[in-house]
């Protein structure tokens, strides 16, 4: 299958002296440095250049006011790690802030454990939560929260969420019109197994589902969910299948029916899907049966067809991987990605833009 590169030096040099050297110094480009190639794609910078931690993964992201965007992390050594902590960057006066480590798994003067899976969400009172996973690993995890005061400049002291809740674990809650917020999660210490955590008051109390997939059947993790009509939810994820899972609620998301695989590629890796406000779907996702290249954008009426939007990379033998997307007051769409577990990167997409193709035309193999 033919390849398509988000940003290829050919282009670069078409389009002229100023975009070929922002490509160059590794800076931030716009879709403008070559027009027609990729529609609907505003923007695509790095969050930032330089860091304290040599490898950081799983980005996540939310828009604290109007304009006011928040991004955060986790980055250490490598994945794992002890000394792997939570970073934070604000989005402030048009550029990103410096990194901050706002939370590490330190347990004691002798003991330490990773951090993983940041997850962002403004809901619409109330501060910016940051919920996030501390423990040696996927399988012995528990999850955190902190809260902010001041749109992510600075964040409460952690609290460890009840047992047996983990909070959203890869990919942001969405908050349903009574006020619930309804969290994707899952667990891995059983087999892959996806289940939904309901908390009515921000994060005070909590109820979970049971788990809503045989793990033999489709072993999945990491669920998006996105609305439709008549109050059904359906739920996109991770598996080990080969192919992205769906699975559907038809009330809101206490009962959830079965889990079955759709067409799309999954090559065990993360994705994110919104929904947008004119009702489409918007999915990111690697587009590949194997690797984390190339990283694209599908777009569905009906979450059921799916036409190509995007190739936001196409590197072979990279990693671009577990984004996570929000459309923002503007209307906009904001994704952040791991780039290499070197970055992350920030990109702007208008999705009024986007001119939608075949999805065999999709970047992957």
């Amino acid at each position: 299958m033919k390849r398509r590169c988000i940003i290829a030096p050919p282009a670069l040099r078409a389009a002229g002296c100023s975009c070929a050297l922002a490509w160059l110094a590794n800076i931030t480009m716009t879709a403008s440095c070559f027009a027609g190639a990729q529609h609907g794609l505003m923007k695509s910078e790095f969050i930032f250049e330089t860091a304290p931690f040599p490898s950081c993964h799983a980005s996540t992201i939310a828009e604290t006011e109007p304009g006011e965007l928040v991004a955060a992390w986790f980055g250490g050594t490598r994945e794992r790690h002890p000394d792997v902590g939570i970073w934070v960057s604000r989005h402030v006066s048009g550029k990103w802030a410096a990194p901050k480590e706002v939370a590490n798994g330190v347990q004691s003067p002798t003991n330490r454990v990773p951090c993983w899976n940041p997850v962002l969400f403004q809901p619409r009172s109330g501060p910016p939560l940051l919920f996030y996973k501390v423990g040696p690993s996927p399988s012995d995890w528990w999850g955190m929260l902190m809260t902010s005061a001041d749109g992510g400049q600075t964040w409460s002291t952690p609290r460890r969420l009840p047992q047996g809740i983990l909070g959203p674990i890869k990919n942001k809650p969405v908050q349903l019109a009574n006020g619930d917020l309804l969290c994707p999660s899952s667990t891995e210490h059983n087999g892959w197994r996806v289940h939904f955590e309901r908390t009515r008051d921000l994060g005070q109390t909590w109820e979970a589902t049971p788990v809503v997939n045989d793990s033999k059947e489709i072993g999945a993790i990491q669920p998006s969910i996105l609305f439709h009509p008549g109050n059904r939810l359906q739920a996109l994820g991770r598996t080990r299948q080969g192919a992205i899972f769906q699975i559907w609620s038809a009330d809101g998301g206490t009962t959830w029916g079965k889990m079955t695989l759709t067409s799309l590629p999954n090559p065990n890796s993360g994705i994110d899907a919104v929904t947008l406000r004119d009702g489409r779907q918007l999915l990111v996702y690697n587009h590949t049966a194997r690797g984390r290249s190339p990283l694209n954008v599908a777009v569905s009426n009906d979450s059921d067809h799916w036409q190509a939007a995007l190739t936001l990379e196409d590197e072979p033998g990279k990693e671009f991987s577990y984004p996570a997307v929000i459309q923002t007051s503007d209307g906009l769409v904001h994704i952040t990605y791991t780039w290499k577990r070197e970055r992350i990167k920030h990109t702007v997409v208008d999705p009024k833009n986007l001119e939608l193709r075949p999805l065999s035309s999709q970047g992957g193999s």
